[in-house]
């Protein structure tokens, strides 16, 4: 029986390696201890416009213009080839006639046996096109982030504008109050007078805060500080406590809030502790499954008994608006003592729910 003579494993290995570079659509160089050329794929000549007959013998180093004699590259891959190291994902600047490229490089040692000596397969991957994109994203966040700040500067600098002139303002309708004789028409104007007061208390709540979302607790915390620091005389006689969660809003959603908390906390202090009657004014916020509720709850005289003393004034108007603003409903309870003021925001109902 004839007997077949099979190549050397180590050959058979080689020629499999061979058929692969040739087949591959990425860049591959198979390269000796030396690191002299074995094989191109067809790939690597058309990226890097080489031609076949420079590979045969060539040594890595004296490729083209010179361009891959990069010294570090040379010690690692030297150190991969004897086993002492790993390249993986290794990226290098490639200077060629056209520009700079941006390549990834990994290299595998290959093991042939003694007899085969020493093969490396290194693959590339041309990144520049991709590096210059990231580059080009990075440059425009950061044109975008300096836009941002820029407007966020603007923004704070508009609103301390608009308190300090919300301020003259008052100044003047307090001038007009002293001057004025009718007994109605200084009512009007002092009504007047607090309610620019109270826009001007948020203008400069919000002034100190960062463009955006509002962190809610430390917003009420600020306002009602300002308005009793204004409003309170002894703050041993009557106090003005808040509670708030971890609750975060829009800009324009904290303005609505913080003009409905001034307006009942201002309407608090005005009505509910008459002779300088001792007690307490609670603001509390909690928002739970999409809602939220604000409540304001004094422990004072209580809510009128005759519905003629009842009479709605400007600053009911102006949280009725603010609510519906809100998608909100005013509930209004008898505390006794006192009265609560609840504004309440239902979250939607889903459909079919």
């Amino acid at each position: 029986m004839p007997m077949t003579s099979l190549a050397p494993p180590s050959e058979i290995a080689l020629n499999l390696a061979l058929s692969l570079i040739s087949a591959s659509v990425a860049p591959v160089l198979l390269l000796d201890g030396d690191l002299s050329i074995v094989a191109a794929s067809q790939s690597f000549l058309d990226a890097f416009n080489v031609g076949p007959e420079e590979i045969p013998g060539a040594r890595l180093a004296d490729l083209g213009g010179g361009e891959w004699n990069v010294p570090q590259l040379w010690s690692l891959m030297k150190a991969t080839a004897y086993g002492q190291a790993s390249i993986h994902a290794y990226e290098i600047d490639l200077k060629v006639r056209s520009g700079t490229r941006r390549l990834i490089l990994n290299v595998q040692r290959l093991p042939y046996g003694d007899a085969a000596g020493i093969r490396l397969l290194l693959s590339i991957q041309d990144v520049t096109e991709a590096r210059a994109k990231e580059r080009q994203n990075e440059d425009l966040i950061r044109q975008k982030d300096d836009l941002v700040r820029d407007k966020a500067i603007l923004v704070q600098e508009v609103q301390h504008r608009t308190a300090n002139s919300l301020q003259i303002i008052a100044s003047v309708l307090m001038q007009g109050i002293r001057k004025v004789g009718s007994d109605e028409s200084r009512t009007h104007l002092r009504d007047a007078h607090q309610r620019i007061m109270s826009v001007a208390a948020v203008q400069r709540q919000l002034a100190g805060s960062e463009l955006g979302d509002v962190e809610l607790r430390g917003y009420f915390t600020d306002l009602c500080r300002s308005i009793g620091d204004s409003m309170i005389r002894d703050h041993n006689q009557l106090t003005l406590n808040v509670t708030v969660d971890d609750s975060i809003a829009s800009s324009g959603k904290s303005v609505s809030l913080g003009l409905i908390v001034t307006e009942l906390v201002i309407n608090a202090l005005k009505h509910a502790f008459p002779n300088d009657r001792d007690g307490r004014i609670d603001v509390d916020y909690r928002a739970q499954g999409g809602g939220w509720t604000l409540t304001v709850r004094d422990d004072g005289v209580g809510m009128p008994h005759e519905p003629k003393a009842a009479k709605p004034g400007l600053g009911t108007g102006i949280i009725q608006a603010l609510a519906n603003q809100l998608g909100a409903v005013i509930d209004i309870t008898d505390a006794k003592p006192g009265v609560c003021v609840s504004i309440v925001c239902t979250p939607p109902i889903k459909p079919g729910a």
